[in-house]
């Protein structure tokens, strides 16, 4: 019993083999146990939606529900490594207080609300439109300008290079908007 125990002791193990404590040696029955919580996952690939570098993840999900989002290994962008927005996809996906409705405090009130995205979309088109007649300046100097400086377009990094230029084409020439900018600019 004792022989028996003296040799399951990470310490004897470690003199045994003369490795430096840190690998089987030092693993408990517990341990020898223990699956990764991605076993009989699937796994789809995915881009990461923070800064446009586009690192690549894997996305593992099992019965419908994700279970985990890792660093991609073939990605020849990151190789498997994920800056801390990134490595945090997962959570910042799942975590219970994310907010899943917009909130909107009128003018003056104290107070937040719900709205339905309809609504909000609503109330930014036409605020956007509203503010772009009230501005918009067709000539200037005896010269077509045809712009407003009244209203400005800050474009998110998670937008491929597409987008961003199908979003500059509106704005610039769509509305005249001469207040543009990409949080990558790339």
């Amino acid at each position: 019993m004792i022989k028996g125990l003296l040799e399951r002791w990470p310490l004897i193990q470690q003199i045994k083999t003369g490795s430096d404590g840190t690998g089987p040696e030092a693993w408990s029955r517990h341990t020898h146990k223990l699956l990764p919580k991605t076993k009989d996952a699937e796994v789809a690939r995915s881009i990461c939606p923070y800064c446009a570098v586009g690192c690549g993840q894997l996305i593992f999900h099992k019965d419908g529900k994700m279970i985990s989002i890792e660093g991609d290994p073939e990605s020849p962008v990151s190789r498997g490594h994920l800056c801390p927005k990134g490595a945090d996809t997962f959570e910042l996906h799942t975590h219970p207080a994310r907010l899943k409705k917009v909130r909107y405090r009128r003018p003056y009130s104290t107070q937040w609300e719900d709205l339905d995205l309809e609504t909000a979309m609503d109330m930014v088109a036409d605020r956007l439109w509203e503010s772009r007649e009230r501005t918009f300046v067709e000539r200037q100097d005896g010269q077509v300008v045809a712009h407003s400086k009244a209203i400005a377009h800050l474009g998110g990094a998670t937008l491929d290079i597409e987008e961003n230029y199908l979003i500059k084409k509106l704005f610039t020439g769509g509305l005249g908007m001469v207040c543009l900018s990409n949080q990558a600019r790339i």
